[in-house]
């Protein structure tokens, strides 16, 4: 039985993965599908203050509250970031790491400093607060604002991400335009620290691709 924590992406709640949480809990599995500050069912507490620190505390809570030591870690797009934080932090409970068509930083990075122009676009496209970053159109119709600072601001690592027993990287195929993640893909497919896949999919692999998402994460959550 693994350990499943599951971190989406921008805007949306641990709602996304329930196709996934599901069936890995069908399998015998243990999932936790979380939520972030400020975002879904948690946009009450969304503030100018919420940033990526904030939920990088989010995971690391659970992990404490829970009592997890072997974490398969999986983040979807900006969730990239969050579980990278997690596991420079609190290695001892994380196993392996899981990227689904997501960021994958190095020290100092951002999603700012990561992605294309037609993204950062996106990100100052705030409403009224300033700090809300809304939905895009094709986004579950539950999305909610997400918190801008969180986007902008700079990922702190200070140590190896190689040093868990997997890095596996999921990449979508289909997008309109062009992937802001072809870039992190390109440089990872050849890697052998990481094991890599590309699904004819879109970005949200999770609808676009629930059973091949599940027989990836039960690969990587079986030791051997």
């Amino acid at each position: 039985m693994a350990t499943f924590v599951l971190v989406p992406g921008a805007n949306h709640g641990g709602w996304c993965f329930d196709q996934l949480t599901e069936q890995l809990r069908e399998r015998g599995h243990r999932v936790h599908a979380l939520t972030l500050t400020g975002i879904g069912e948690r946009a009450h507490l969304l503030h100018a203050g919420v940033n990526l620190e904030t939920h990088i505390q989010d995971v690391l809570g659970t992990l404490a509250a829970e009592r997890i030591e072997d974490a398969v870690l999986v983040g979807h797009s900006y969730g990239g970031m969050v579980i990278s934080g997690v596991a420079d932090r609190a290695p001892e409970r994380v196993d392996s790491l899981v990227y689904l068509d997501a960021f994958v930083p190095e020290n100092g990075d951002s999603c700012w400093s990561l992605t294309n122009d037609v993204q950062r676009e996106w990100y100052l496209s705030v409403g009224e607060t300033g700090y809300g970053v809304p939905p895009l159109p094709f986004f579950d119709p539950r999305a909610t604002p997400h918190p801008l600072a969180s986007l902008l601001q700079r990922i702190k690592l200070s140590g190896d991400l190689s040093r868990f027993r997997r890095r596996d990287y999921v990449y979508a195929q289909v997008w309109e335009g062009e992937s802001p993640f072809k870039a992190t893909y390109e440089k990872l497919v050849d890697d052998p620290q990481w094991t890599v896949h590309s699904l004819d999919a879109g970005h949200n692999l999770m609808r676009d691709a629930p059973e091949a998402l599940v027989e990836l994460l039960v690969s990587v959550g079986t030791p051997g």
